[in-house]
């Protein structure tokens, strides 16, 4: 598969209040493509627990397949992008992949392993993303499955569809827009 590290510096700096709580990002490495296959396959599982006639060993080969197959996309379509994977005292439970563009702070991939989900954890993270890129006059992009649970929370923050491509949404947040926003209108100035 080759080397996955980048001299990229990290794009983002995670909330004073999630390093306190032992939370950091590190750049990804070979060493770590087992626990990013498992994380992989950890946000597949609901759709994969539909395929009732697929063996196990079936279910693995797909997963591998699509793993490498994301896995060589973003490398290909992503050269500048800062690979990290996110830690909880030096454990990994999670990835952030992030692209600096012109425009915005691109959230290319962002998945916590099942155990750290409905934590607040991603929600803080995107709070700090939205702050971070919001100093730099920036929006923050993603692109969300339109099963995917998240969808909820990126609108309650404020982001917006931009536009639809069958199977995501691609949904942006400007600057000056949301939660943010709200809180800073209603503050006497």
């Amino acid at each position: 598969m080759g080397s996955i590290d980048h001299p990229t510096p990290p794009a983002f700096t995670l909330p004073a209040a999630l390093q306190l709580q032992g939370y950091d990002l590190r750049r990804e490495g070979d060493a770590d493509l087992p626990f990013l296959f498992a994380l992989y396959a950890s946000t597949r599982a609901d759709e994969l627990a539909q395929a009732q006639d697929w063996s196990e060993e079936q279910k693995h080969a797909f997963l591998t397949q699509q793993f490498n197959a994301q896995h060589h996309h973003y490398r290909q379509h992503f050269p500048d992008c800062s690979f990290d994977v996110i830690e909880h005292h030096a454990e990994p439970i999670g990835r952030l992949y992030l692209d600096r563009r012109a425009t915005r702070l691109h959230i290319v991939d962002i998945a916590l392993m099942p155990g750290q989900r409905g934590r607040g954890i991603g929600t803080a993270m995107l709070i700090g993303l939205i702050d971070t890129a919001a100093q730099s006059g920036l929006g923050v992009g993603i692109f969300v499955e339109k099963f995917n649970p998240a969808l909820k929370l990126y609108r309650r923050l404020g982001f917006v569809d931009v536009s639809d491509t069958g199977v995501y949404l691609e949904m942006e947040r400007m600057p000056g827009t949301g939660i943010h926003a709200d809180r800073a209108q209603a503050q006497p100035g």
